[in-house]
């Protein structure tokens, strides 16, 4: 199979070529961690690797999946029938967080009936995992790439066959210091089909082959925890800020957020809360980040009726922080 990337990274993405053997790898692992076959609802866009991944573990399992198909974006009424439509026995649902947000704000019923609820492809904020577990909706937080023939860690575990380490280029590393994140397994792309063999994402150590990813994470105790892009961080006043920590805090207040960086004289990036509340205010965001670093907290804060996103559903920053400069350029943010 050749997959696009989402361009997260770039802007751009790269084709990606994997093997059916390390999608079959991909696949069987993931029916293992989840207690074994059931039926899948498509839920995201076929053409990405999560999308097609539900559609191979339907044909490992020999069970037809379910279609959910809108037109655009989220349709909780098409979702509710797709949910009426499962057959008996398990069941399995792939969402990105944006997506489950919604479902929970719609009241689709029958978000429990399903025996996992994975969602990935951007960081679930801990509110939001806190009132689905409410609902009885059982999340099960996933991790991986189109590199990586999807997700490859769950809950913060590698399914079988992955493995995970921390690469830390400071000169005095520390076992808990966030770096970058390397995977490798079975499931591993053959590499990118538009780069050069030296430009590759992908290096030999230790006798294994290892995915670099773009990610920043910690591990301890062998569960990682990823805490965003490398190339998300955000410099303001010489400190580096990493948007998924000021988000995580910030989801508290409730709706959907997204830290950016807007260029500024003072300060090289002021941070910028982009949100879908529709009563926050800056001095909120500012009460609900004062637990974090000085300059973690944000500087600005814009208000918007949807986030901007990828078509495979994953935030799209690099619009978002666009729309938050065009804003504060017309005066319509709020801003200390």
């Amino acid at each position: 199979m050749i997959i696009a990337t989402s361009g997260s990274t770039d802007g751009r993405g790269h084709l990606v070529g994997l093997t059916m053997d390390a999608l079959l790898a991909s696949a069987s692992a993931t029916l293992n961690r989840l207690g074994g076959p059931g039926q899948w609802v498509t839920s995201l866009p076929l053409h990405g690797v999560a999308g097609f991944q539900v559609v191979l573990r339907s044909a490992v399992a020999g069970i037809p999946p379910v279609v959910y198909s809108p037109s655009s974006g989220f349709d909780a009424g098409l979702l509710e029938r797709a949910v009426a439509a499962l057959g008996p026995g398990r069941a399995y649902l792939s969402l990105v967080p944006t997506q489950l947000h919604a479902a929970l704000e719609a009241g689709v019923p029958g978000l429990a009936r399903f025996d996992a609820v994975l969602v990935g492809g951007a960081a679930l904020a801990p509110e939001l995992a806190a009132r689905a577990a409410t609902a009885g909706v059982r999340v099960v937080t996933t991790y991986g790439s189109t590199e990586t023939a999807g997700g490859c860690v769950y809950d913060g575990l590698p399914l079988e066959g992955v493995r995970v380490r921390i690469r830390d280029d400071a000169e005095a590393p520390s076992p808990t210091a966030p770096g970058r994140i390397l995977l490798a397994g079975p499931m591993l792309a053959d590499g990118y089909l538009d780069v050069a063999p030296d430009a590759q994402p992908f290096v030999y150590e230790d006798g294994q082959r290892w995915l670099v990813t773009s990610d920043l994470g910690t591990l301890s105790e062998g569960r990682l925890r990823v805490l965003g892009r490398a190339d998300d961080v955000v410099i303001s006043g010489g400190t580096n800020v990493a948007p998924q920590v000021v988000e995580e805090a910030l989801a508290t207040l409730g709706g959907e957020w997204l830290v950016v960086g807007v260029p500024d004289p003072h300060w090289g990036q002021r941070i910028t809360a982009v949100t879908t509340h529709p009563d926050a205010d800056l001095n909120a965001a500012r009460a609900a980040t004062a637990a974090l670093r000085p300059a973690e907290r944000p500087r600005a804060l814009v208000r918007v009726a949807t986030l901007p996103m990828r078509p495979t559903g994953k935030p799209d920053r690099r619009a978002a922080a666009q729309l938050a400069a065009t804003l504060q350029a017309l005066g319509q943010a709020e801003t200390r």
